[in-house]
């Protein structure tokens, strides 16, 4: 018969994880590891030293070149580094106390590795909603983006995002212990975590970032519209389009990779249903996934994202002073 693994009371996960055994009600990873669990690991390294690397040269790119000052790139940099953040600590300690084994038993690490998950994914989401202000500003309010988005508001936006998610990440933690004097179901816990702690952190945000995202959708067709026969006009509205265009792909990105798990996070608990412990491993590390994938759109939207890049991994900026550099 196979153990069922509850979350917040409720048994969803049925199955065991490849990496570890049940020993003496105790789940703990194995000292004989299959070569499944061998591969997983090693896919999942690979994709924390993609994370941290690719991170890294976004930080590295705006921080070192001035071209890429501006208020935009700083929203950027702070999103790089709760991304390069997820895969310093998350990725590690997911691995070691895995989705499965924190639900199968509990412990003072897992409510750690979760509040750094839902900390650093919080702080994501809300750079993302920075960033979608700023570019909601930079397409429909043009003439007023320098007086509205400067290096002050931006540094406040910045400190908000990261303020914020560390207090929910601390609540989160404080409900965790505080659900240990709960015998089963602990009804506040459920409704903090599974409920308000998701609204707050992740549905909110959502639905005002789609809503600016489709406000500046129809403001910049209309611009198009208005300018298309003004060549240097057109020339700076394509340019806000790109970047706006840019950002929204990031965004679609997290969308799909964190939506399937915070529905299935968000749900499940009030129901009977099971769900197979690798399927909630899988969209648990879809999620974490995602840190990896922005500085590949980047480069691969962005060309002078890419000459900084070329220009880091080559090491030509150890070997003189580029910080002016134009790049292309």
């Amino acid at each position: 018969m196979k153990p069922e693994v509850s979350v917040n009371g409720t048994d969803i996960v049925t199955d065991i994880h490849p990496c570890y055994v049940i020993d003496n009600l105790n789940y703990i990873l194995t000292n004989s590891p299959s070569i499944i669990c061998v591969l997983i690991y090693g896919f999942l390294a690979l994709l924390s030293v993609t994370t941290v690397c690719g991170n890294f040269l976004v930080i590295i790119s705006i921080v070192y070149f001035k071209q890429l000052h501006t208020p935009t790139n700083y929203l950027i940099l702070s999103l790089a580094a709760a991304d390069l953040l997820v895969g310093i600590i998350v990725f590690p300690f997911s691995m070691v106390f895995s989705l499965s084994s924190c639900q199968y038993h509990e412990g003072l690490f897992c409510k750690v590795r979760g509040s750094f998950d839902i900390s650093l994914s919080t702080c994501s989401i809300l750079n993302l909603c920075c960033i979608s202000v700023d570019r909601y500003y930079a397409v429909c309010k043009p003439l007023t983006y320098s007086i509205k988005i400067n290096h002050c508001v931006v540094v406040i936006m910045i400190l908000m995002s990261w303020g914020v998610s560390a207090l929910i990440g601390i609540v989160v933690i404080i409900a965790g212990l505080n659900s240990e004097t709960c015998e089963g179901k602990c009804l506040i816990t459920v409704l903090i975590a599974n409920t308000i702690g998701l609204i707050l952190s992740f549905y909110f945000p959502v639905i005002i970032m789609l809503c600016i995202y489709l406000k500046i959708f129809l403001v910049a067709l209309r611009q198009a519209r208005r300018i298309q026969n003004t060549k240097s006009g057109a020339a700076v509205s394509k340019m806000e389009r790109k970047a706006t265009k840019t950002l929204a792909v990031v965004l679609g990105v997290f969308l799909l990779c964190w939506t399937p798990f915070f529905l299935c996070y968000t749900f499940l608990p009030y129901t009977n249903d099971s769900v197979p412990g690798s399927v909630m491993e899988t969209l648990n590390w879809l999620t974490l996934s995602n840190s990896m994938l922005n500085p590949f759109i980047y480069a691969f939207f962005y060309s002078w994202f890419r000459s900084a890049f070329k220009m880091i991994i080559s090491g030509k900026i150890f070997r003189g002073d580029f910080v002016n550099s134009k790049l292309h």
